[in-house]
């Protein structure tokens, strides 16, 4: 399977530090290209109060995931706040394999994989305006302690160092401009927004510094 071609359809995946906003812009984008198809991660996290099991992710126990990665049922995997993810390889090549275009969202972990397995993949990084908004984006969930947002604050900050490994990067400030850039790099026009573009690494430097 490693390297195997899929002419038919085309993978994108989309990573971003926790707090950035991605799990957003995915839903709008979706919502606005019915065409697109998602595919759904398995994960060994608790279920938050607002999440649908098989729309947000597949929620299993570390037994059941363990078994998935023993059988070589994941094209990607990883381990982020002490819970596991993984990505059904049948499921990704399925919808490939029937023409559609497949949105993937991952952390950069899983995107270095994927990418490893199937390299013809378009890799896109979201990159929060500031750091005090991604903070106020975090700490805006009310569902975590001090403790585990500072956590995922450093994390997140970790993450950030990531972004240059990606094909395109879009920053989301503002949301319909946002999502407008992810259905120009779909299309197939997103040279504006690749990780090697003036515009878009001098934004990435004023973020990091």
């Amino acid at each position: 399977m490693s390297g195997a071609k899929h002419n038919n359809g085309k993978l994108f995946v989309i990573s971003a530090p926790s707090g950035a906003g991605k799990t957003t812009l995915v839903r709008e984008i979706m919502s606005a290209d019915p065409s697109l198809r998602f595919s759904v991660s398995y994960t060994t996290r608790l279920q938050r109060h607002n999440e649908v099991e098989g729309q947000a992710y597949h929620f299993i126990s570390k037994e059941s995931f363990n078994r998935m990665l023993a059988h070589g049922d994941f094209l990607e995997h990883a381990e982020v706040f002490d819970n596991n993810y993984g990505t059904s390889r049948h499921s990704v090549t399925e919808l490939l394999d029937s023409g559609s275009n497949v949105l993937l969202e991952i952390d950069w972990q899983g995107a270095e994989q994927v990418r490893r397995n199937m390299p013809e993949c378009e890799t896109i990084f979201i990159l929060p305006p500031s750091i005090t908004e991604l903070e106020k984006r975090l700490r805006g969930r009310a569902t975590d302690s001090d403790d585990v947002i500072a956590r995922r604050m450093g994390d997140s900050l970790a993450d950030l160092g990531h972004w240059a490994h990606f094909d395109y990067a879009v920053i989301n400030d503002e949301l319909a401009q946002a999502v407008g850039a992810l259905q120009t790099i779909i299309a197939g026009n997103g040279e504006a927004h690749k990780t090697t573009a003036n515009s878009i690494k001098n934004a990435a430097k004023q973020l990091l510094n």
